[in-house]
């Protein structure tokens, strides 16, 4: 479980995150929803515990994330929206160079090339790899600990529409194990596809907090999704 509390983050004069309070149950795939700029990405890096709230606080399976926070952290991995490797290196190198920090046995590495889809490619730089086989690369690195939280900014960004489909099944494979999983996105469809519960950012505010039924029961009072999505930011003007 998750529990986060008047999350708030000032940056200067800049107020990035107001005053967010939420709970992410075990097992749940949970969305951070919102345009460019409304508060997702720095949501996301303080639940990673890279980013130190100005107000809030944030439990992970009651360990707290700021302070000291290694327990907290030792139960997620961080993907950020975007992913770059040393393109010198081949991806079994960068996986061998993570699972040494982790102090993962190299028997992780064989199985995540096997599940990224990136065996037949191993031995290959990482500088003759397209967009969607860097972000692959990155999924890798961080199912590899095999940590029960999973934290994804903007994971579809860079994907191809072959890459999203497999991304959303990369997703629901992960749920079956039992993983929990946030996620944030701009795109209504990737939220009302794949989450369970949906919090919608707008401003640095969270507006809105919706299971997918009650999204879809909403949202079916609009044309178009789109439309949806529209009469929140209108609402914020």
């Amino acid at each position: 479980m998750i529990e986060v509390r008047g999350l708030t983050k000032q940056f200067g004069r800049t107020l990035a995150v107001n005053d967010a309070s939420f709970d992410v149950s075990d097992g749940a795939i949970f969305c951070l929803l919102g345009p460019n700029g409304s508060g997702k990405t720095t949501t996301l890096k303080m639940l990673a515990g890279l980013v130190r709230p100005t107000v809030g606080s944030i439990m992970v399976n009651r360990h707290p994330v700021t302070g000291d926070a290694l327990e907290a952290k030792r139960e997620m991995s961080y993907l950020p929206q975007q992913v770059a490797f040393p393109e010198s290196l081949t991806a079994r190198e960068i996986l061998h160079y993570f699972a040494r920090l982790r102090g993962i046995e190299d028997l992780a590495v064989e199985k995540a090339l096997e599940s990224s889809g990136l065996a037949g490619v191993a031995t290959r730089s990482v500088g003759e790899f397209s967009g969607g086989m860097i972000q692959r690369l990155g999924l890798a690195v961080i199912t590899m600990p095999n940590t029960p939280i999973l934290l994804l900014d903007e994971p579809t960004a860079s994907l191809d529409p072959e890459g999203v489909v497999q991304f959303r099944n990369f997703i629901l494979d992960q749920k079956q194990l039992g993983k929990t999983i946030i996620f944030s996105t701009h795109l209504l469809a990737e939220a009302e596809r794949l989450a369970d519960v949906v919090a919608i950012y707008l401003g640095g505010r969270l507006v809105t907090l919706q299971t997918s039924d009650q999204l879809r029961s909403e949202a079916s009072a609009f044309q178009t999704m789109e439309d949806f999505y529209l009469h929140y930011v209108g609402s914020e003007k």
